[in-house]
């Protein structure tokens, strides 16, 4: 019996490690930094847990390369105005997002212009476009 319980507890645990891992986080971004990227849609991945955006760019060589953007799931993408048909290969667009940590062509998105001029973001809290906050200002102090 002791050892059936040992079992289960393993069981558990693995199930549980293995969700823990499937869902990553936003570590390999930079969240204090914002690159904005314009080029040509390759590809535009509709799916769960995330979707993504491939474009090709023009680099500061003069260079195509290829850039990835991770978006968050179609589930918080609708309710900003996205559909699966939203992009489609060849569209030339900009993508606004944190860059990755290790400076290859890539990054979490944030907002997307699309050939309209129409800016599409994510969901708040996602890694998505949110509204700029309110400016502060300070009460007067009365003397």
């Amino acid at each position: 019996m002791k050892q059936f319980k040992v079992g289960v507890f393993v069981a558990i645990a693995l199930c549980v490690a293995g969700s823990a891992y499937a869902h990553h986080s936003s570590a390999s971004a930079d969240t204090t930094k914002t690159v904005t990227v314009e080029g040509i849609v390759k590809t535009f991945k509709w799916a769960n847990p995330h979707s993504w955006i491939e474009i090709e760019a023009i680099n500061s060589k003069g260079v195509a390369e290829l850039w990835n953007f991770e978006m968050t799931s179609p589930a918080l993408l609708i309710p900003n105005g996205w559909k699966a048909t939203t992009l489609k290969a060849g569209d030339k667009i900009k993508v606004t997002a944190r860059p990755l940590k290790s400076g290859e062509p890539g990054g979490l998105f944030m907002s997307v212009t699309l050939p309209s001029g129409q800016v599409l973001g994510g969901s708040a809290g996602s890694g998505g476009a949110q509204a700029p906050a309110a400016p502060q200002t300070a009460a007067p102090v009365k003397p």
